[in-house]
């Protein structure tokens, strides 16, 4: 009959009475426990975005909580009751997704927020990374260390045991630190201990690093290269001023050289076509201008006069 009695605008109201969370809290009996303020704005912040280390926020996490532990409160109702504090935006969303009542302890939690934002991908990818490790040209014994480290602390869960890191850490090192941990040993690594071993890794990567063993043998090795080559370095500037000289002289004679004169066209005789006289000065012509002197005589006594040859006549 209630049901019946309310208008259609309450009927179509949206619900105010949320689900309950899936986190189910151990009941406390000996004091009356909350959450402090102080505590909440301590915790560290998970947003769900990919790149997160997972791993990371449960340890700030354990290491808030178990500083903050009022007395008379286990650790895990702390853990359970501040975990959704540290969550943001989709890993928030994620853990109000969850079935109600479905989390009843701190390990259950744990379990699925790895499974969640840590899966199996990328567990096999890690190891993959850890097997494959190597130091790269430049990289300093404790560099490499540290960075071997921090991979293997990125997926704790990686299952690979303390012989095979050792192993896969000193295949990848480079000859000349691989020589010095070898040396520091007693002859060879291989004889001690995972424990031992990694003992030894610590402190041999911790004395490089306070002192600075590559960075001096990095210097005298490019002193050594430096001065090796000084000679060829020398020969190399003589030449390259010998080719400078030779330019410039080349450049010197191109722009001294005297300017050719132009060859003057030959003249051509218009009469017999040699090259040898000119028109007026032909033997053909003056043969003719004696035999013209000869007849005159012999004509008649009369007076021969010469006139000059005109070739355009």
């Amino acid at each position: 009959m209630a049901e019946q009695e309310r208008t259609l605008k309450e009927l179509s109201s949206p619900d105010v009475n949320y689900q309950a969370l899936c986190l189910e809290f151990p009941t406390v009996e000996t004091i009356a426990f909350e959450l402090k303020p102080g505590l909440i704005n301590l915790l560290p912040k998970f947003p769900g975005l990919a790149g997160e280390d997972p791993h990371k926020h449960l340890l700030e996490f354990h290491i808030v909580c178990t500083n903050m532990k009022p007395q008379g409160v286990t650790e895990e109702a702390i853990k359970l009751r501040a975990f959704s504090f540290s969550m943001q935006n989709a890993a928030k969303d994620w853990l109000y997704s969850l079935s109600p009542t479905s989390v009843t302890c701190w390990n259950d939690l744990k379990r699925a927020f790895l499974e969640k934002f840590f899966p199996a991908s990328l567990t096999a990818s890690i190891r993959k990374d850890i097997c494959g490790i190597g130091q790269i040209t430049g990289e300093t014994l404790y560099e490499y260390w540290e960075q071997f480290k921090k991979l293997c602390g990125s997926c704790p869960h990686h299952h690979i045991s303390d012989q095979l890191l050792i192993q896969y850490f000193y295949e990848g090192l480079l000859p000349m630190d691989r020589n010095m941990i070898d040396s520091a040993s007693g002859g060879a690594l291989f004889n001690k201990t995972p424990a031992a071993a990694r003992n030894l890794i610590e402190t041999v990567a911790a004395n490089s690093q306070q002192f600075g063993t590559r960075a001096i043998s990095q210097t005298k090795a490019v002193n050594e290269i430096c001065i090796a080559g000084t000679t060829d370095s020398l020969i190399t500037n003589k030449l390259d001023d010998l080719q400078s000289m030779i330019r410039q002289i080349a450049l010197n004679q191109n722009q001294c050289a005297p300017v050719p004169t132009p060859q003057r066209t030959a003249i051509v005789c218009g009469i017999c076509t040699s090259p040898e006289h000119p028109t007026d000065a032909c033997p053909t012509l003056r043969e003719d201008e004696q035999q013209a002197v000869v007849n005159g005589v012999f004509t008649g006594g009369q007076q021969y006069r010469q006139q000059k040859y005109d070739p355009f006549s």
